[in-house]
């Protein structure tokens, strides 16, 4: 308690200098302060500077902070400002990972990190949002706060609570996708696509996909995580025991469309669909891979996090020059690009 105490003493002091430092006036702005501690409260005081006059810079509050997508220095100035000052900093680790590990997370940031699992965001927020209308508290998001709906619960709860918030925003796979070349206005809705079971193989995207081809737009495939996933049979033994982390890769995502396609028959994500994978977006080893599903069934990206994109009938002949370089065989990527622009 004690610790908590003397941080937002020190949270407070350093958002009175700020507060100074942005209210001087241009005469006083050219003098250091220099003094006692009682002519620094002074100064303060003359100046009138309060909370109800600059409110952000005193609030505690729940900062939802945007990491980018590769390592750890994608985050941005203000959000390390953020991270390094906060009294709890946690990291969300089950919507997306980012490709470097806690520890080195850590070392960057200075500070320790609370690993915030599906469990711990969704039943227990209580934990995360405690204190947070007297402390500064950082959420840590893989690519942007709100990529995803628990992120949005989050601040909803935090609101019930009259606990402030605060967002720094970031690059995510919905922007960071442009590296393909592919147009960012020319993607309809996102879709997710889950790892099939023997009784499990859900396909409501395909009425998305649907609708994006019937407007000739792109179709921005999310591929799933299993971070922590309990084993269903341990769980019927009453036993909670953890399966190994799995992430869904370009190739099993173009073989599951495939499959749906047989069943349902409307030529949309079918052996001969153009479509682009894409791997480690924003990292040095970032790959794209452009082809046909079939062809992308039967490529290998390398490490996650993957995503695909299946590319829409209206398209711009800049989109097919840059995706071109990435074509696992350009001259079957131009047939099937010249058959795709005959359906417009």
């Amino acid at each position: 308690m004690r610790g908590t105490e003397s941080r937002s003493r020190e949270l407070g002091l350093a958002r009175w200098a700020r507060a100074v430092a942005l209210t001087r006036s241009g005469a006083d702005r050219s003098q250091p302060y220099e003094g006692s501690s009682n002519n620094f409260v002074a100064r303060l005081l003359l100046l009138r500077v309060n909370q109800q006059q600059i409110p952000h810079l005193f609030a505690a509050m729940l900062h939802l902070i945007g990491l980018g997508l590769a390592d750890e220095k994608d985050v941005t100035v203000r959000g390390l400002e953020i991270i390094k000052k906060a009294e709890r900093v946690y990291l969300e680790a089950y919507t997306a990972v980012l490709l470097v590990s806690k520890e080195q997370l850590e070392a960057f940031y200075g500070r320790s990190v609370i690993i915030a699992d599906r469990e711990m965001v969704e039943s227990a927020s209580d934990d995360i949002l405690e204190d947070a209308d007297k402390v500064d508290v950082a959420f840590l998001v893989v690519g942007d706060p709100f990529g995803a709906t628990t992120h949005t619960d989050l601040v909803l709860r935090a609101r019930e609570l009259n606990i402030p918030t605060n967002t720094v925003p970031n690059a995510s796979i919905l922007t960071g996708v442009g590296c393909t070349g592919l147009q960012l206005y020319n993607f309809g809705q996102t879709i997710s696509m889950v790892f099939f079971t023997k009784n499990w193989r859900p396909a409501s995207w395909y009425d998305k996909i649907l609708e994006n081809d019937a407007i000739g737009l792109h179709t921005l495939v999310l591929l799933d995580i299993k971070v922590k996933e309990p084993n269903l049979e341990a769980l019927a033994r009453g036993k909670i025991i953890y399966e190994p982390p799995r992430f869904m890769t370009v190739a099993q995502c173009a073989q599951q469309m495939i499959e749906i396609e047989e069943e349902e028959g409307q030529g949309i994500c079918g052996k001969d669909a153009l479509a682009v994978g894409v791997a480690r977006v924003g990292a040095p080893d970032q790959k794209i891979v452009a082809g046909t599903l079939e062809q992308l069934s039967q490529s290998d990206l390398g490490k996650p996090l993957h995503s695909l994109v299946l590319i829409g009938k209206n398209t711009h002949d800049l989109e097919r020059d840059y995706l071109r370089a990435y074509a696992v065989d350009p001259a079957s990527f131009d047939d099937c690009w010249a058959k795709k622009n005959e359906r417009k």
